[in-house]
């Protein structure tokens, strides 16, 4: 069985992951090799797919900043769980040749399920079921 305390601070982390563009190996313990990733853009597949929406992604947004507002189980067996993730995000994105960059700012909505693997939690599901702007963003 999971705990709320290990799933919030596995999301925490992978969160702080992003914020700070680290690198590409950072997230292979992350991911099972089967792992599959709905993003609003894409549908990726494994590292390799995860490899290259991440290497195009760390070029657009800079300045990110994700705080994690939910992260419920919703779903609990022995080594597999769903979670409801509720994560506010903010990044910059410069758009050449504009003179200034804009700032994107939402909470996301997504469902993850978390597999007990190596010892370690790993993701094998994430998809953004959908987002939510604050005033003044941008929009995707």
């Amino acid at each position: 069985m999971f705990t709320h305390p290990e799933i919030w601070a596995f999301a925490t982390a992978w969160y702080q992951l992003l914020d700070i563009h680290a690198p590409l190996e950072s997230f292979r313990p992350l991911l099972t090799d089967d792992v599959k990733l709905v993003f609003p853009e894409a549908t990726v597949h494994g590292f390799s797919g995860y490899s290259d929406w991440y290497n195009k992604v760390i070029t657009i947004f800079f300045d990110e900043e994700h705080t994690l507002k939910v992260a419920d189980i919703t779903a609990n067996a022995e080594h597999e769980c769903t979670v409801h993730i509720i994560v506010n995000w903010k990044a910059s994105i410069w758009n050449a040749p504009a003179a200034s960059s804009t700032r994107l700012m939402m909470d996301a909505d997504q469902t993850w399920i978390v597999k007990r693997q190596n010892g370690g939690l790993c993701v094998s599901e994430y998809v953004v079921n959908g987002m939510t702007y604050e005033p003044g963003s941008c929009k995707l």
